[in-house]
C-alpha cells in the first residue's frame, strides 16, 4: 500500500459502503472521515479545494493523493487480489458490470432510495417528481437483468465471487428502501445470501 488510507465518506451511502466492503474482504484498514451531505459538508471550499473539486464522496485518500469515484477506489484496493479475475476477458466483463452499475443501476435504484428515504417524496421538486416513473421502470429493468443473469450463473463474473459482486451488492441489497420490492427477483435474493456468507463480509452502516 502507498501510505495511510483515508476514506472520505457518508456512511449511509452505498458507494461508500462498497469501498469499505472491498477493504474488509482484503483485510485492508481504512481511516474513515464522515461528511454530512445533507448539510452540504462536501460543498465547502475546504472540501472542494483539498479533497474533490467535484464536491462528491466517496474519495479514497492514498497518502497525499485523492481518488474519487467509488468503483475506481474499489479497483485500486483490489488490484492484484483474488477479487479481480486473471483472465483478460473476465476482467473486462467485471468492468462491464461496474460501468453498467454506475450508468444503468445506481442512477435509478440509488437515486430513488435517496429521494424517498432521505429527502422525502413530498419534498421533491417538480422535475424530480416527473422523473419518478421513469426511474422506477429503469430500476426494475436493472433488477430483472441481474435476476436473469443470476438464474444462469452463481456470481456476476466467471463463476466466482469478485469485485463486480461487491459493487452491485451495495445498492441492490437496500433497493426495497427505495421502493423496489424484491420478491420478484428470487435469484437476486439468493445472491444476497451468498454475498453475505463470504468471509470478511461486513454489514452496511444504518
Amino acid at each position: 500500500m502507498d501510505g495511510q488510507l483515508i476514506l472520505h465518506e457518508y456512511a449511509q451511502s452505498g458507494n461508500c459502503y462498497k469501498i469499505r466492503l472491498t477493504a474488509a474482504h482484503l483485510d485492508i484498514p481504512l481511516i474513515r472521515r464522515e461528511y454530512d451531505i445533507m448539510r452540504g459538508e462536501t460543498r465547502t471550499s475546504a472540501f472542494l479545494d483539498n479533497v474533490n473539486a467535484n464536491g462528491r464522496i466517496p474519495v479514497l485518500q492514498v497518502g497525499d493523493r485523492f481518488l474519487p469515484e467509488s468503483n475506481a477506489a474499489c479497483v485500486w484496493l483490489a488490484d492484484g487480489s483474488h477479487l479481480i479475475p486473471n483472465d483478460r476477458f473476465a476482467r473486462a466483463d467485471m468492468l462491464h458490470w461496474m460501468f453498467w452499475e454506475q450508468y444503468n443501476h445506481e442512477p435509478n435504484i440509488a437515486t430513488l432510495k435517496f429521494w424517498r428515504l432521505f429527502v422525502g417524496e413530498d419534498k421533491l421538486n417538480d422535475v424530480q417528481r416527473a422523473q419518478l416513473p421513469g426511474k422506477q421502470a429503469a430500476g426494475e429493468a436493472a433488477l430483472k437483468l441481474m435476476d436473469d443473469h443470476l438464474a444462469r450463473e452463481p456470481w456476476l463474473v466467471a463463476g466466482a465471487f469478485g469485485l463486480a459482486d461487491i459493487c452491485l451488492y451495495a445498492y441492490t441489497h437496500t433497493a426495497e428502501a427505495g421502493g423496489f420490492p424484491l420478491d420478484a427477483y428470487p435469484n437476486v435474493r439468493r445472491w444476497f445470501a451468498d454475498v453475505a456468507a463470504q468471509p470478511g463480509y461486513i454489514v452496511m452502516d444504518s
